[in-house]
């Protein structure tokens, strides 16, 4: 899987596990986490950092950004407006123009915005940003994205920390099909085989956050979300077999001994 790299931005990236940096019990487990996870690339609320949230307040002192790569992101923005700000805070305090874009008005399900998005990521990309959208998952809007200049598109599985899995796999399948972009599934994932199943389907990618910082031992989670997604790529540049509508035996029928078959009495 060595020759196999995530290229984001023309950035190489051997891992295609994105972990967050939310709801973990302290900064300590947060890094053991990550370690484990062998994830490359690193989200983190830069709203909530300058508001000096709980769980938040000292973040981007807590790990070692030379190892990985920050992608900060606008949760918590209900516009497109609100985002576009946020973005333009998260280069000026952390120097990274990289930005996941959250664009979200909805507080009961977390449903981001789609004309917003799109809005957002058009005038980030303008300005110089590498955009990481978060979206629902739909075919046009994710051709749209690419067409503005996103680096990739994240379509969620299932809604944001629910742990429902992949609900929307038949929708993400539609995103996948033409992408000229990574595609990174994102938000709602609970175990490492959903994981390997996004993987399977075709994602470059995956997203986690509550999905681990919420185990209850999240370090051996992140290693097993880290061996579910390598598993899941190995399937997919592997082929699966052809569905079929019968079943289909794998001896060969050759030499098998046959009795005569019983007389029915009439």
């Amino acid at each position: 899987m060595h020759n196999d790299p995530l290229i984001i931005a023309g950035k190489p990236f051997s891992s295609r596990l994105m972990l967050g940096t939310g709801k973990y019990p302290d900064f300590t487990v947060m890094r053991e986490a990550i370690e484990a996870s062998g994830a490359e690339i690193v989200t983190v609320s830069i709203r909530r950092v300058e508001l000096k949230s709980a769980g938040h307040d000292g973040l981007l002192d807590a790990l070692d950004w030379n190892r990985y790569q920050l992608l900060p992101n606008t949760a918590g923005c209900r516009t497109a407006a609100e985002a576009v700000r946020v973005a333009k805070l998260a280069r000026a305090t952390t120097g990274t123009n990289w930005v996941k874009l959250e664009v979200i008005p909805d507080a009961r399900y977390l449903l981001p915005d789609p004309i917003g998005t799109l809005r957002a990521a058009e005038e980030l990309v303008g300005e110089g940003f590498t955009v990481l959208p978060y979206v629902q998952p739909d075919a046009v809007l994710a051709r749209q994205l690419e067409a503005v200049g996103c680096a990739t598109v994240m379509p969620l599985a299932s809604p944001i920390g629910s742990g429902r899995g992949l609900q929307n796999a038949a929708l993400i399948a539609t995103v996948l099909d033409g992408a000229g972009v990574p595609i990174v599934v994102d938000a709602g994932l609970g175990v490492p085989s959903e994981a390997a199943a996004a993987l399977e389907l075709g994602a470059d990618a995956v997203l986690v956050n509550t999905a681990v910082a919420e185990a209850r031992d999240p370090v051996a989670m992140a290693r097993a979300f880290a061996l579910g997604v390598q598993a899941g790529r190995a399937a997919f540049l592997a082929g699966r077999m052809a569905k079929r509508e019968t079943s289909s035996p794998s001896s060969p029928e050759m030499g098998v001994v046959r009795l005569p078959d019983p007389e029915v009495p009439t």
